[in-house]
């Protein structure tokens, strides 16, 4: 990670939003109004498609209660009051307050509270390590989110049609499968429709729940706290265990945060508020006053039955839609985490690969997208129906929620210096509802729930080994090192022949000359007339201004240092940086420049052991490693590439 470290937590007057978003390559900039139509495709999918599951989970299973009145309407009560005081307060209102220069996610508020002295930072190892682990169970969910979404919706054609009960899992599995194949072609043609789609997919939502409620209003209820508050204790530790059923309707939380990076706060609230929340909230509410009705649909999926027999087809098809969406949203957040991970250094270089020239969000990483669509599939073929996948879901995102509250804990404290007893009393209320839902969640395990937790462990494991090795190299490649201060006075000494043409150096520090330059010296006796040792630093930040991209110091005899800086947001482009006239001139031919890199061969000595089996998978991920020449963007036919030895012991 870089040295510099933002001191930024953004107010509550953000910028309008970023512009990347799926409207504004067709419309421009637009109204967060506007904007929050967008944000209904993206942010809102995962939580929007819950309804489908959430409540016919509560009813169905060993840890169901009867489906009578107190029973109906304290689950009811609870997932109201769910959605009221983990999305709308604590993410909408508290969470998002927190942004590192306007992007959020655990990954970006990570680095926003790291400190940026080595010796706090050693100290604080324990927040690096929970948030790391928070964010590899993100991988866990991005895996369960389509397999149980698609599948509960394309589940409502059994309803329409019972034959049709086990042709569900082979139509969720091709549909899955198309839409991880369609992932390479990106969505900026039609991600533009995303958010009208469910636009409509949440007007559905409010008029079927609103016709249910009229139906039977008592069912409103629910609203009163005191049925969530009576419902645990009258039916036991049962109560309880429902929790990680209620905790299925704010699923979603953590991508509000994650996404204000790409809409604003201000678009992300006002579609909350105006649409999302009134729709769910009626909606599961209409699933209720049908269930109070006919207590006999315990455990099926309400959903489908509040629209009328002409509408079960239409609503199979939005559903499924919906789920689509839902899903694709999830599989480009993955992209964008592993596209942070790996410029954080956390992961080795994958080949990122950018599906739309107008919108930089819209990657594709291949490897992330195979294993997703792998893991996917087989959990759908794993567990067969949706309401049994809802067992493992939850799991992963509750963990994550206890560590995004232990993580702004530290950025009221020390980042917006509210006062101790207020900090405290506001963590300890969060901490306390995730601590229940958490406790619920983990209760799954054995139905599930260990799959996200296994897929969290060997994320971090990877990220782990990538980080060990990285430290065991350090000291190696030093020792190899010579000072850019001894080089130049050496250069003097010696001044050897130089030859026409650009020579650009890529290398890792600052201070010390690449090998790979002192050896062209050593060897052939020539350089380049003009050299540029080109240094790319990651820094802690999700974007860099242009103004402060480049530092360009002219170290004379022909040799510039160039330093650039990009946002662990941004797609590193070398090319593009040597077209500043600041580096090369107007008059610069960028295709008569030879890029020199070099890269590692690792070999091991010593005795087998711990470490020596952390360096040998180390050198395997490094040897598998995106090539440099793919990762900065360089053309193939202007490199120059050497292998340099080092030996770990």
């Amino acid at each position: 990670m870089s040295k510099k470290q933002t001191e930024q937590v953004q107010s509550e007057k953000p910028k309008m939003f970023s512009g990347r978003n799926y409207l504004e390559s067709k419309l421009g900039k637009s109204s967060p109004w506007l904007t929050a139509i967008t944000v209904l495709g993206v942010v809102y999918g995962d939580i929007g498609t819950s309804p489908l599951y959430a409540l016919q989970k509560g009813f169905s299973g060993e840890e169901s209660v009867p489906a009578v009145p107190e029973n109906i309407l304290g689950l009811l009560s609870l997932i109201f009051w769910a959605l009221m005081l983990i999305i709308s307060v604590k993410y909408i209102l508290y969470v998002m307050r927190a942004s590192n220069e306007n992007e959020g996610g655990i990954l970006a508020l990570m680095a926003l509270i790291e400190p940026a002295h080595p010796k706090d930072r050693s100290r604080r190892m324990w927040l690096i390590l929970i948030g790391v682990f928070g964010a590899a169970l993100l991988y866990g969910d991005g895996m369960i989110t389509p397999a149980i979404s698609v599948m509960s919706a394309v589940e409502g054609l059994k309803i329409a049609e019972p034959q049709m009960e086990h042709f569900i899992v082979p139509i969720t599995i091709a549909i899955l499968v198309v839409l991880f194949l369609f992932q390479k072609q990106g969505t900026s043609r039609v991600g533009w429709v995303f958010g009208p789609v469910m636009g409509i997919w949440f007007m559905v939502l409010l008029l079927t729940g609103l016709s249910a409620v009229f139906g039977n209003p008592s069912v409103l209820k629910a609203v009163n706290p005191v049925y969530a508050i009576d419902f645990i204790p009258s039916v036991g530790f049962k109560g309880f265990l429902l929790l990680g059923a209620v905790f299925l309707v704010v699923t979603g939380g953590e991508a509000l945060y994650a996404d204000i990076g790409h809409f604003g706060k201000k678009p992300i609230r006002i579609a909350w508020f105006i649409l999302v929340l009134p729709a769910l909230v009626i909606n599961y509410f209409g699933q209720g006053a049908i269930l109070l009705s006919d207590p006999a649909m315990a455990g099926e999926q309400i959903f489908y039955h509040m629209a009328p027999d002409w509408a079960l087809y239409p609503m199979v098809i939005m559903a499924t839609i919906a789920t689509i969406i839902a899903s694709q949203a999830i599989i480009s957040a993955s992209f964008s985490l592993t596209r942070q991970a790996v410029l954080l250094g956390f992961l080795p270089r994958l080949k990122i690969v950018q599906t739309s020239s107008s919108q930089p969000g819209q990657i594709y990483i291949s490897g992330v997208n195979w294993v997703l669509m792998v893991a996917t599939i087989g959990l759908v073929i794993g567990f067969q129906k949706s309401v049994n996948l809802a067992g493992a879901y939850g799991v992963a995102v509750s963990t994550t929620m206890v560590i995004t509250t232990i993580l702004m804990f530290i950025v009221a404290k020390e980042k917006w210096k509210w006062p101790l007893w207020l900090t405290v009393t506001i963590s300890v209320f969060f901490m306390v509802l995730d601590l229940l839902f958490l406790g619920a969640n983990y209760f799954k395990i054995t139905h599930g729930g260990w799959f996200p937790l296994l897929i969290a462990g060997m994320v971090f494991m990877i990220i782990f080994v990538w980080r060990t090795g990285q430290k065991r190299m350090a000291p190696v490649e030093g020792k190899r090192k010579t000072s850019l201060k001894s080089f130049m006075l050496d250069l003097k000494k010696k001044s050897p022949e130089r030859i026409p043409g650009t020579a650009v150096y890529l290398t890792k520090e600052i201070k010390n000359v690449s090998l790979l330059l002192l050896r062209q010296l050593d060897f052939m006796k020539v350089l380049n007339e003009r050299v540029v040792l080109l240094t790319a630093e990651i820094m802690d930040e999700p974007k860099i201004e242009k103004d402060k991209r480049l530092s360009v110091k002219d170290l004379g005899k022909g040799i510039q240092q160039v330093i650039v800086h990009y946002g662990f947001m941004e797609n590193p482009n070398v090319p593009n940086v040597l077209k500043d006239e600041k580096v090369l001139g107007e008059d610069a031919n960028l295709q008569n420049i030879i890029y020199y890199i070099e890269y590692p061969r690792i070999v091991f000595g010593g005795r087998w052991g711990w470490k020596k089996f952390i360096a040998k998978i180390f050198s395997f991920m490094a040897r598998n490693a995106a090539n440099p020449i793919e990762f900065f963007k360089i053309p193939f036919d202007q490199v120059f590439e050497v292998g340099v030895r080092v030996h770990l012991r």
